[in-house]
């Protein structure tokens, strides 16, 4: 049997409705591989998983396993199934490994331990600055820096790796096909590009609420660590630092203002137990080399980076630089750290920024 013959009997296996990755893992430990869970028929399948059996028997959609099939055909793209010798190793470790990863960009990467960092949608100034630099600075000390690609602290976190030329992991909760959220359109094709994105979801999947605590699980799951940078005790980063601590991970909380409804999360995790850190040291010093790959040069700034030109003579707020520079404001307070750690400009009181040369 083929290659595309054996992904073909993984995607029958995963597609139907109602044959979630429960039942998917009782077949597979009943029969083995896909291919024999068909071979063994429908009364044999349904002594394993009862009515279910007609679900994956009576499935019909052999046009959407085509359509997967193709794209992982198309350069850059890959699935991986659970048994596949280049499926991160990371997942196995996790009680519900996904049976398929839809992959663009450099696989190699989800087999390297890195760190995660999350945190609010509906981040401050400062945490997306937060976010940006612990980033940056890890990512040039060789960690893997993993996020969900979210507006806010998670895109603060994949640009802050990418401005370090380090590696990033973004994992979605949509198909492969579909990037989510819009505004992070651009930030995606740079991490297709210079990272990988990866999802459980097979192409088509909308962004649906149900699907993001789950790709929480992988989040963690990829990861040595999590960082939360920032989240209310509603948010979605106190899930993936749940899984991450039930997954026998590091949580690491950075505290803020008793004032600040983003800062409780962090504060409700560090009285159960998460690290205060107050500095990416902190994290290196924990994590040791389990999180590490080859150092990286920082990328070099050059003089025509264009919010030095947004950013004139005058010292400049950052909402003038946003609207100056047409660019979104966690993607400007990216960049202007990278050039703040230059030297090529100074952080002012009030969110302001003056060049230096």
């Amino acid at each position: 049997m083929s290659d595309t013959d054996g992904l073909a009997a993984w995607l029958r296996l995963t597609l139907p409705a109602g044959i979630g990755g429960e039942t998917q893992r009782k077949l597979l430990a009943a029969f083995g591989l896909p291919e024999a869970v068909f071979a063994a028929g429908r009364e044999a399948v349904r002594s394993v998983i009862g009515k279910k059996a007609d679900l994956l028997f009576d499935f019909s959609d052999f046009a959407a396993v085509d359509r997967n099939l193709a794209w992982a055909q198309q350069p850059g793209q890959r699935i991986l199934a659970l048994g596949d010798a280049d499926y991160p190793p990371a997942l196995l470790e996790i009680p519900d490994p996904p049976s398929l990863l839809f992959v663009r960009g450099q696989a190699e990467l989800l087999r390297q331990p890195g760190l995660a960092i999350v945190g609010s949608r509906n981040a401050t100034p400062q945490g997306l600055r937060d976010a940006a630099a612990f980033a940056q600075h890890l990512a040039t000390q060789g960690c893997c820096i993993i996020s969900g690609l979210a507006l806010g602290i998670d895109a603060a976190a994949h640009r802050g790796a990418l401005a370090a030329n380090g590696a990033t992991v973004a994992v979605t909760g949509t198909g492969p096909d579909r990037l989510y959220p819009a505004r992070n359109r651009e930030l995606a094709l740079a991490i297709a590009e210079r990272g990988v994105i990866v999802s459980e979801f097979p192409l088509g999947t909308p962004a649906q609420a149900a699907n993001f605590p789950r790709r929480n699980r992988i989040i963690a799951g990829l990861s040595r660590g999590v960082l939360v940078v920032e989240a209310a005790l509603e948010s979605g980063s106190l899930i993936t630092a749940r899984l991450a601590g039930e997954q026998g991970r590091e949580v690491f909380a950075i505290p803020g203002s008793i004032h600040s409804p983003v800062a409780r999360g962090c504060h409700q995790l560090i009285r159960q137990g998460a690290k205060l850190v107050e500095t990416a040291a902190d994290i290196l010093e924990e994590l040791g080399q389990t999180a590490l790959r080859t150092p990286v040069p920082p990328t070099p700034v050059h003089a025509e980076h264009p919010l030095l030109t947004a950013l004139g003579h005058a010292p400049c707020s950052l909402d003038e630089l946003v609207a100056r520079s047409n660019m979104a404001a966690d993607s400007v307070l990216a960049e202007l750290l990278m050039l703040e750690l230059s030297g090529e400009i100074a952080a002012l009181p009030g969110n302001r920024y003056q060049k230096l040369n």
